[in-house]
């Protein structure tokens, strides 16, 4: 369960301190491209797709959801995930091995991210 969740909007980075001492800084990219919604995962295996050029994307609205997580409006209009304490804290605990596997993908499918980020 988090303690704390600071939005800090100049750095695109949300911020999230955990019940057991965790504290975790996530770009809002990151979790623009690790979004839990059916737009990104798709509806099955395989349906997934490559969220690209979200170098720049800012989260402009946080909404809880019950007791067990949140919901993100980001400034790219994409609004549809529900990110659960649970999904937060593995997206931090598995920052740096996620982050890479996506820059692959981009690699792999030929595209690159702006300078810079």
């Amino acid at each position: 369960m988090p303690l704390t969740i600071t939005l800090h909007r100049e750095s695109r980075v949300l911020e999230i301190t955990f019940d057991d001492g965790s504290r975790f800084e996530l770009p809002c990219e990151y979790l623009r491209v690790y979004s839990p919604s059916a737009e990104v995962r798709g509806h099955g295996p395989g349906q997934e797709t490559l969220p690209l050029d979200k170098e720049d994307v800012t989260i402009t609205a946080l909404d809880p959801v019950g007791h067990y997580g949140i919901k993100p409006t980001f400034s790219d209009g994409h609004d549809t995930g529900i990110y659960t304490w649970k999904l937060l804290y593995d997206l931090g605990r598995h920052y740096h091995a996620l982050w890479q596997e996506y820059l692959g993908k981009v690699a792999a499918a030929g595209c690159s991210r702006k300078a810079g980020h």
